[in-house]
């Protein structure tokens, strides 16, 4: 720690305090994140391990860099790459949506990451905005992968306790516990949606309530897709036709992210599917016809300060 010299705390929640630093000897700033250790029995936090464990796997532009861990007897301290802030200041701070060519670059770039994670058998499994990193040339970064895990064949059964509820997928929500990479996809769209309308899209107060408002606007999925043992709660599907007929929508996706194109809310369909086995994968997603003149400013030197909003 006597490299680092402290410039600012960024944050602070259960797991510690991180904070804006830099190198004396390189003069490279760094963002710490301490993570405090209560006592001997308890050892490194499981979380902190898996997260270690992740990153040192995971290097790509789009998934932020573990530096370096640091060790004492007290804390832990992980030296990660320093970005300007998380997606959710940077929506605070403009006050409301996102301009349609930078909604554009950073779900791009959150697909890129999501693809290379899930290629190496990692799902993130708490995607939300405070939870990716941008710059200012709006380079975007997947961070936090303390709930994260490697996933393999067969699959196996997960908590079902993980993703903030307003990002959770509906099958997971449902008590699903075998699900895959696309736990993600979902949390994805939800976020596709959020930068667009500057505001979270389905805000639920409660496990019920959050089902409600999906189910307000996404189809219902058959049962049987859900995984073992999971069923629809009592009452959920007392509005729709039979199956063998389209269910009846309060509202479209059109509709409730009216600032999207056409392309764009046809992609977001594909990523707010209901049957978690209809869900586009992030590598299907990248070759969509809405990124056709996408700029990626974490593959090249170009800067979208200049660009034209085209959607």
């Amino acid at each position: 720690m006597e490299n680092y010299t402290r410039i600012a705390k960024l944050g602070e929640g259960t797991y510690g305090v991180v904070y804006k630093a830099q190198n004396r000897q390189t003069g490279l700033i760094v963002a710490l994140k301490r993570i405090r250790l209560d006592s001997e029995e308890q050892g490194v936090p499981c979380t902190a391990i898996r997260e270690i464990a992740l990153l040192k796997e995971l290097k790509h532009p789009n998934v932020v860099e573990l530096l370096d861990v640091l060790h004492s007897d007290k804390k832990l301290t992980l030296v990660f790459e320093y970005l300007d802030q998380d997606l959710k200041k940077y929506m605070d701070g403009i006050g409301g949506g996102i301009e349609p060519h930078i909604v554009k670059t950073y779900m791009y770039q959150l697909l890129k990451g999501l693809a290379f994670c899930h290629e190496h058998r990692v799902l993130h499994r708490d995607l939300k905005p405070q939870n990716l990193l941008t710059s200012s040339r709006h380079e975007l970064k997947l961070a936090d992968f303390g709930l994260a895990r490697a996933f393999g064949l067969p699959v196996r059964s997960y908590s079902t306790e993980v993703v903030t509820l307003w990002y959770r997928a509906p099958d997971v929500l449902l008590g699903s516990s075998t699900y895959s990479t696309s736990i993600d996809l979902w949390s994805a769209g939800c976020i596709f949606a959020e930068m667009v309308n500057g505001s979270p899209l389905f805000p639920g107060t409660s496990v019920e309530n959050q089902l409600e408002r999906i189910f307000n606007v996404v189809p219902l999925p058959p049962e049987d897709s859900l995984g073992e043992g999971v069923e629809l709660p009592v009452g959920v599907g007392d509005a729709c036709e039979p199956a063998s007929e389209a269910p009846v929508l309060a509202t479209t996706l059109g509709e409730v992210v009216p600032g999207l194109s056409a392309e764009g809310v046809d992609l977001l369909g594909l990523l707010l599917v209901a049957d978690p086995a209809g869900r586009i994968t992030a590598t299907d997603a990248l070759t969509h016809p809405y990124f056709d003149n996408v700029l990626d400013p974490s593959a090249s030197d170009s800067c979208l300060a200049g660009a034209s909003a085209t959607d």
